[in-house]
């Protein structure tokens, strides 16, 4: 109790307990604080713990149940005891006797669960405050004692005696189930808990671990691993291994898991859509209006007689003259106008809406669309003044372009707002409570703005819901039935505190719809002055972080206390999320880069505006775009369970962050698919909401998955040309026959080294990787031997010692050597084949280029006696070499990609 840590801003000098703290637990339990705790080593099953605190000396106290793997039974009983605590504060107000109290909450048990009437504790609490416990003031049922405002009650209920039938052991078939809090008696209200604090409801004090079952899994796969590393005492990896097959078990349990929710995903939506089936939505018609209802009411001005254009503005109408006759067109039938002038003239033409004018928009159907419409209407007018006349006549077109614009622009903004307050859900109106006790926060901004400059104001609430009154008097009502989730985000690594409402349905204020209502405070100086010289150690700066430290502080308590006393006065109906923080991830729901942070129940980013909230049990799955291995970045795409909703997204999340927010969306039970490209999802949404059963007929969302049908049609279809890659043609197959006539009178390991390589037989492509990177390596090796030796002799320049190198031996002198230059004195034909030959396969390429070397040199000789030509001709065979070679590494490396 003297720890900073625990005790908060209180004084630690003030704080003892009232008593020993107490905790029961292994069937052996009484429901009362003169007792003490047990020797025995506690049981996991229902432990009771009581703990008392005086404080200035005054008395509180507060009394919990924790269960550890709470059988069925066990949770419907507590489930009870909560509903019949609710019932007990609910009843004790002022005035109300004692006795009455407890009697309500005894016939509750008998009407509702008669078979634990004998099991209720004699006394449901007692009177407290200087003194722990007045006897006086027993909450019995032969106390009549009234309550009074301001009486402070430990209100503590519980079961004893009960049995438990599926416990495995004998300490635990024997439970008690015990509840008690500190209480403050109010006027016309239930009784308000000071301890409230500490949460007593089934998900915060139950415990559910896993089967022994699965322990002795554990347990065995632990013995395997440790006798693994026994025997293999001396392998280094040992400790690898281990950690590659938890990593792997993982992913596998994961992947598992999303299979056993995409099956019941699909059926899921099978089943709402088959629910929504027979529901129609009515299709939306365009407004009809009326100028004048009848003859009576159009205006009887000069201009109308005059057959010149006039604006009525009280019924927002434009009377046209038609064929010598007045026409009323209402401002809504008009799209634009438009006014030009060409020479002495002024044109001023008007477009109509009409069937077809608005491809694309969502402003409703014409009721007759069968009818007549005017498209355009276009008027000429002189722009020279006739001799007695005051002004030109194209001055009525002027006035008229001018007062038509003003009536549209009016027009325009009041169907804005009609249109903003057609889907308002009318709210109950607010119950002004004018107790003082009410939670209230002071100096809080709200966004979005009431009005352009942001204004502080004050938030209290009252009996069904929030009102936050400005200083200057502008009033925003939320009721609490209209709030779907409500946020609590602490100051911590933020420069602002505030409370987030997610709306169910829009509020008006500000001349605007808004879903999303936020109150904040700034916590420290968001824009900091660099012009200020700054050094660590000035101690005005010092103080003004320490001063900031105790603000944040300060802030957070008081923000924390309003939630609580909100919970409690609302009787959970509204439970404000934090945030969690360390399971946050960047990403970019709008244009900036925020930090998204998962709730308990949402994703959401409150800091930025506006903010992100995404409901989860509104998601129907998330799907990963743009998951490649060479991209920084992925994009993450929530698709609802109301398909025609607009789907959400966020882009430009971290690639190191895919693990973490998949291992979090299968934790939340969402099913997740990834891929490589962007989907048009509009289009697809589309389709799916055209044809709902084609769609689940052909498996539904299964189309995301990676190893989907279409992407085996992709796989497939490689494999299926790669084979095509390596099968020989008719024509090759020809070539090669002729080629292997002229090359009779060589030996048998020409014969072989030909059959083999340059035919492609069926030996080579059962060979390894390895063996095909050697031979390639020796072909490079003979290729580069072959242009040194004759480099050297283009540079001598001596055709003899030329042919003479040639008919020494050399590097390339062999029997594939023998062989091509018998084949040079084929025919031009069988030659074109050959090559084509060379470019249709790849294990043929080394030795066509090889061949080719040999053909331009032979020919030199005879051809060019003279220096200057051989070595114009020995040139350009290199650069032919050369360009060989390229093409010879190219299919080498088509080749290697293949394979």
């Amino acid at each position: 109790m003297t720890d900073k840590k625990y005790v908060g801003s209180y004084d630690p000098q003030q704080i003892e307990p009232c008593y020993p703290p107490i905790i029961q637990s292994g069937g052996n339990y009484a429901l009362k604080y003169s007792i003490s705790s047990d020797k025995n080593a506690m049981h996991f099953g229902a432990i009771v713990c009581c703990m008392g605190v005086r404080y200035k000396n005054y008395c509180s106290n507060v009394c919990r149940t924790f269960m550890v793997n709470p059988p069925e039974k066990m949770q419907k009983n507590y489930e009870f005891l909560l509903e019949l605590f609710d019932k007990l504060t609910e009843k004790l107000k002022a005035g109300v006797k004692l006795c009455d109290v407890y009697e309500a909450v005894y016939n509750h048990v008998k009407e509702k669960r008669s078979d634990l009437v004998d099991k209720l504790t004699k006394a449901v609490g007692f009177g407290m405050g200087i003194e722990f416990r007045e006897s006086a003031l027993l909450i019995a049922p032969k106390t009549t004692v009234q309550a009074k405002k301001g009486m402070v009650f430990n209100v503590n209920l519980g079961f004893s005696d009960l049995s438990n039938s599926e416990a495995k052991d004998e300490a635990g078939k024997k439970y008690a189930l015990f509840i008690g809090d500190t209480v403050v008696v109010n006027e016309d209200t239930p009784a308000t808990i000071l301890t409230a604090s500490s949460k007593k409801k089934l998900k915060n004090v139950g415990v559910f671990l896993k089967d022994d079952d699965e322990d002795d899994d554990d347990d065995d796969d632990d013995m395997k691993e440790d006798t693994s590393e026994l025997l293999g005492r001396g392998k280094r990896t040992a400790i690898l291994d281990s950690k590659l097959r938890s990593e792997q078990s993982t992913e596998e349990k994961r992947r598992q898991h999303q299979k056993e929710l995409a099956v019941a995903t699909n059926e899921a939506a099978k089943e709402r859509l088959a629910a929504l089936k027979g529901k129609k939505s009515d299709q939306k018609m365009r407004k009809s209006t009326v100028s004048y209802r009848s003859a009576n009411l159009l205006p009887r001005e000069p201009e109308i007689s005059e057959l010149k254009i006039f604006v009525d503005r009280k019924y927002e109408t434009v009377i046209l003259p038609v064929y010598g006759m007045p026409v009323p067109y209402h401002i809504s039938m008009i799209k634009n106008i438009s006014q030009s002038v060409e020479g002495d003239y002024t044109y001023l033409r008007i477009n109509f809406f009409h069937p077809g004018s608005n491809i694309g928009r969502t402003e409703g159907s014409f009721s007759n669309p069968e009818a007549i419409f005017v498209k355009e209407v276009t008027y000429r007018s002189a722009n020279t003044k006739v001799p007695g006349e005051l002004s030109a006549p194209s001055s009525n077109l002027n006035t008229a372009f001018r007062l038509i614009k003003e009536v549209q622009k009016k027009f325009k903004m009041r169907e804005a707002e009609e249109k903003e307050k057609e889907d308002l859900v009318k709210q109950d109106t607010l119950i002004v409570s004018n107790n003082k006790s009410n939670p209230k926060l002071k100096d809080l901004y709200i966004r979005p703005n009431i009005v352009q400059k942001r204004i502080n104001g004050t938030l209290e609430a009252h009996t069904n819901g929030f009102r936050y009154t400005s200083v200057r008097g502008d009033k925003v009502d939320i009721l609490y039935n209209n709030i779907k989730n409500a946020f609590f985000q602490p100051c911590e690594g933020e420069m602002i505190i505030l409370l987030h409402f997610h709306l169910k349905h829009a509020i008006m204020f500000g001349k605007k719809k808004h879903l999303d209502v936020q109150f904040y405070t700034e916590v420290g100086e968001i824009t900091t002055d660099l012009g200020k010289h700054q050094h660590m150690h000035d101690r005005d700066d010092l103080s003004a972080e320490q001063a900031e430290r105790e603000l944040r502080h300060k802030l957070t308590s008081a923000f924390k206390s309003f939630t609580e006393k909100v919970e409690t006065m609302t009787k959970n109906t509204i439970e404000f999320d934090t945030p969690f923080r360390e399971l946050g991830f960047p990403g970019a729901p709008f244009r900036s880069t925020v930090l998204l942070q998962p709730t308990s129940g949402c994703i959401v980013n409150l800091t930025e505006w506006p903010p992100f909230v995404i409901v989860l049990d509104e998601v129907e799955l998330v799907h990963f775009e743009r998951v490649q291995f060479h991209l920084k970045n992925f994009d993450m795409v929530f698709v609802f369970k109301d398909y025609s909703r607009k789907t959400s997204m966020i882009n430009a999340i971290p690639m190191n962050m895919l693990d973490h927010v998949k291992e979090w969306l299968n934790s939340c039970d969402i099913r997740y698919s990834e891929g490589v490209q962007s989907l048009n999802w509009a289009k697809v949404m589309k389709t799916i909401i055209d044809d709902p059963d084609g769609f689940f007929e052909q498996g539904g969302w299964s189309f995301l998955d990676p190893d989907s049908d279409a992407e085996q049609a992709e796989v497939e279809e490689e494999d299926s040309e790669d084979d095509g890659a390596y099968a020989p043609s008719d024509e090759e197959m020809g070539s090669e026959e002729e080629s292997e006539d002229y090359s009779e009178g060589e030996s048998e390991v020409s014969e072989s080294d030909y059959s083999e390589e340059e035919l492609g037989s069926s030996e080579e492509s059962g060979k390894d990787w390895s063996d095909l990177e050697r031979e390639a390596a020796e072909a490079d090796k003979d290729h580069k031997d072959f242009e040194d030796e004759y480099s050297k002799a283009s540079n001598k320049g001596k055709p003899g010692k030329h042919d003479k190198r040639f008919g020494s031996k050399s590097p390339m002198k062999s029997g594939r050597d023998r062989h091509n230059n018998s084949k040079h004195k084929s025919s031009k034909d069988s030659y074109s084949s050959k090559h084509k030959s060379s470019h249709k396969s790849p294990h043929k390429s080394h030795k066509s280029s090889h061949s080719s070397p040999h053909k331009s040199s032979h020919k030199s000789p005879s051809k060019d006696k003279g220096g200057d030509k051989h070595r114009r001709h020995s040139s350009s065979s290199k650069r032919n070499d050369k360009k060989r070679s390229r093409d010879d590494s190219g299919h080498r490396d088509k080749k290697k990609s293949r394979r």
